[in-house]
Protein backbone atom coordinates (compact mmCIF):
# COMPACT_ATOMS: atom_id res chain seq x y z
CA UNK A 1 0.00 0.00 0.00
CA UNK A 2 1.68 3.23 -1.13
CA UNK A 3 1.19 6.77 -0.06
CA UNK A 4 -1.95 8.44 -1.40
CA UNK A 5 -1.32 10.64 -4.39
CA UNK A 6 -4.57 12.58 -4.35
CA UNK A 7 -7.01 13.80 -1.72
CA UNK A 8 -9.48 11.14 -2.89
CA UNK A 9 -6.90 8.43 -2.25
CA UNK A 10 -6.43 9.64 1.36
CA UNK A 11 -10.17 9.55 2.02
CA UNK A 12 -10.39 6.09 0.50
CA UNK A 13 -7.51 4.89 2.65
CA UNK A 14 -9.21 6.25 5.79
CA UNK A 15 -12.44 4.46 4.85
CA UNK A 16 -10.50 1.22 4.44
CA UNK A 17 -8.49 1.51 7.65
CA UNK A 18 -11.26 2.71 9.97
CA UNK A 19 -13.07 -0.67 10.23
CA UNK A 20 -9.76 -2.46 10.80
CA UNK A 21 -8.74 -0.08 13.58
CA UNK A 22 -12.18 -0.38 15.18
CA UNK A 23 -11.98 -4.17 15.04
CA UNK A 24 -8.57 -4.11 16.79
CA UNK A 25 -9.86 -1.70 19.44
CA UNK A 26 -12.86 -3.91 20.19
CA UNK A 27 -10.63 -6.99 20.37
CA UNK A 28 -8.40 -5.24 22.93
CA UNK A 29 -11.42 -4.24 25.02
CA UNK A 30 -12.84 -7.78 24.93
CA UNK A 31 -9.46 -9.31 25.83
CA UNK A 32 -9.09 -6.94 28.79
CA UNK A 33 -12.63 -7.65 29.99
CA UNK A 34 -11.96 -11.38 29.76
CA UNK A 35 -8.81 -10.99 31.86
CA UNK A 36 -10.68 -8.81 34.35
CA UNK A 37 -13.41 -11.44 34.64
CA UNK A 38 -10.78 -14.13 35.28
CA UNK A 39 -9.26 -11.99 38.04
CA UNK A 40 -12.42 -10.74 39.77
CA UNK A 41 -14.50 -13.94 39.96
CA UNK A 42 -12.03 -15.86 42.16
CA UNK A 43 -11.66 -12.82 44.42
CA UNK A 44 -15.42 -12.75 44.89
CA UNK A 45 -15.48 -16.50 45.58
CA UNK A 46 -17.49 -17.36 42.48
CA UNK A 47 -16.87 -20.15 39.98
CA UNK A 48 -15.87 -19.23 36.45
CA UNK A 49 -18.03 -22.00 34.97
CA UNK A 50 -21.27 -20.60 36.46
CA UNK A 51 -20.54 -17.10 35.12
CA UNK A 52 -19.34 -17.92 31.61
CA UNK A 53 -21.82 -15.58 29.93
CA UNK A 54 -21.53 -12.36 31.92
CA UNK A 55 -22.24 -9.13 30.14
CA UNK A 56 -19.44 -6.59 29.91
CA UNK A 57 -21.36 -4.16 32.12
CA UNK A 58 -21.76 -6.90 34.79
CA UNK A 59 -18.01 -7.52 34.86
CA UNK A 60 -17.30 -3.82 35.24
CA UNK A 61 -19.96 -3.38 37.96
CA UNK A 62 -18.63 -6.36 39.94
CA UNK A 63 -15.11 -4.96 39.71
CA UNK A 64 -16.16 -1.48 40.82
CA UNK A 65 -18.16 -2.89 43.74
CA UNK A 66 -15.22 -5.09 44.80
CA UNK A 67 -12.78 -2.18 44.71
CA UNK A 68 -15.15 0.07 46.66
CA UNK A 69 -15.54 -2.55 49.39
CA UNK A 70 -11.79 -2.98 49.85
CA UNK A 71 -10.73 -1.61 53.21
CA UNK A 72 -8.31 1.28 52.93
CA UNK A 73 -5.72 -0.57 55.01
CA UNK A 74 -5.43 -3.42 52.49
CA UNK A 75 -4.10 -1.10 49.80
CA UNK A 76 -0.43 -2.03 49.26
CA UNK A 77 0.99 1.45 49.51
CA UNK A 78 -0.89 4.67 49.92
CA UNK A 79 0.38 7.56 47.84
CA UNK A 80 2.55 9.91 49.87
CA UNK A 81 1.07 13.24 50.83
CA UNK A 82 2.39 16.21 48.88
CA UNK A 83 4.29 17.48 51.92
CA UNK A 84 6.01 14.10 52.41
CA UNK A 85 6.91 13.97 48.74
CA UNK A 86 8.26 17.53 48.88
CA UNK A 87 10.28 16.79 52.01
CA UNK A 88 11.75 13.64 50.45
CA UNK A 89 12.72 15.55 47.30
CA UNK A 90 14.23 18.38 49.33
CA UNK A 91 16.30 15.91 51.36
CA UNK A 92 17.46 14.15 48.20
CA UNK A 93 18.57 17.49 46.72
CA UNK A 94 20.49 18.37 49.89
CA UNK A 95 22.20 14.98 49.79
CA UNK A 96 23.17 15.50 46.13
CA UNK A 97 24.46 18.97 46.91
CA UNK A 98 26.54 17.55 49.77
CA UNK A 99 28.35 15.40 47.21
CA UNK A 100 28.69 18.03 44.50
CA UNK A 101 29.92 21.01 46.53
CA UNK A 102 33.10 19.40 47.87
CA UNK A 103 33.86 17.57 44.63
CA UNK A 104 33.73 20.63 42.38
CA UNK A 105 34.93 23.19 44.93
CA UNK A 106 32.41 25.76 43.74
CA UNK A 107 32.48 27.49 47.12
CA UNK A 108 35.09 27.79 49.79
CA UNK A 109 34.93 24.83 52.21
CA UNK A 110 33.72 26.93 55.17
CA UNK A 111 30.92 28.43 53.08
CA UNK A 112 29.94 25.00 51.77
CA UNK A 113 29.73 23.64 55.31
CA UNK A 114 27.58 26.56 56.47
CA UNK A 115 25.29 26.25 53.46
CA UNK A 116 24.79 22.51 53.95
CA UNK A 117 24.12 22.98 57.68
CA UNK A 118 21.50 25.59 56.87
CA UNK A 119 19.83 23.40 54.23
CA UNK A 120 19.76 20.39 56.56
CA UNK A 121 18.13 22.48 59.30
CA UNK A 122 15.53 23.68 56.79
CA UNK A 123 14.99 20.13 55.53
CA UNK A 124 13.73 19.09 58.97
CA UNK A 125 10.68 21.34 58.61
CA UNK A 126 10.44 21.91 54.88
CA UNK A 127 6.93 22.24 53.39
CA UNK A 128 5.77 22.81 49.79
CA UNK A 129 4.72 26.40 50.51
CA UNK A 130 8.37 27.33 51.09
CA UNK A 131 7.80 27.81 54.78
CA UNK A 132 8.46 25.75 57.81
CA UNK A 133 5.85 24.12 59.96
CA UNK A 134 4.71 26.77 62.45
CA UNK A 135 6.79 29.44 60.73
CA UNK A 136 5.30 32.90 60.50
CA UNK A 137 7.13 33.64 57.31
CA UNK A 138 9.53 36.06 58.99
CA UNK A 139 13.21 35.33 58.50
CA UNK A 140 14.79 33.73 61.56
CA UNK A 141 16.88 35.96 63.74
CA UNK A 142 20.55 35.19 63.21
CA UNK A 143 22.36 33.52 66.10
CA UNK A 144 25.56 35.28 65.13
CA UNK A 145 26.21 38.29 62.96
CA UNK A 146 26.56 37.42 59.31
CA UNK A 147 30.08 37.21 58.06
CA UNK A 148 31.09 39.30 55.07
CA UNK A 149 30.67 37.58 51.75
CA UNK A 150 33.76 35.77 50.53
CA UNK A 151 35.93 37.49 47.98
CA UNK A 152 35.05 36.29 44.51
CA UNK A 153 37.48 33.83 43.07
CA UNK A 154 38.98 34.67 39.69
CA UNK A 155 36.88 33.41 36.80
CA UNK A 156 37.91 30.17 35.18
CA UNK A 157 39.52 30.49 31.77
CA UNK A 158 36.93 30.42 29.02
CA UNK A 159 38.91 28.29 26.63
CA UNK A 160 40.38 24.85 26.91
CA UNK A 161 39.69 21.27 25.93
CA UNK A 162 37.37 20.56 28.91
CA UNK A 163 34.90 23.35 28.17
CA UNK A 164 31.71 22.31 26.45
CA UNK A 165 30.05 24.91 24.27
CA UNK A 166 26.58 24.36 22.81
CA UNK A 167 27.19 26.61 19.81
Amino acid sequence: MGLPRRAGDAAELRKTLKPLLEKRRRARINQSLSQLKGLILPLLGRENSRYSKLEKADILEMTVRFLQELPASSCPAAAPTPSDSYRDGYSACVASLACVLPAFRVLEPAVSVRLLEHLRRRAAGATPDCGRAGDSGDPPSPARPPSPPPAPSPPAPLCGPGLWRPW
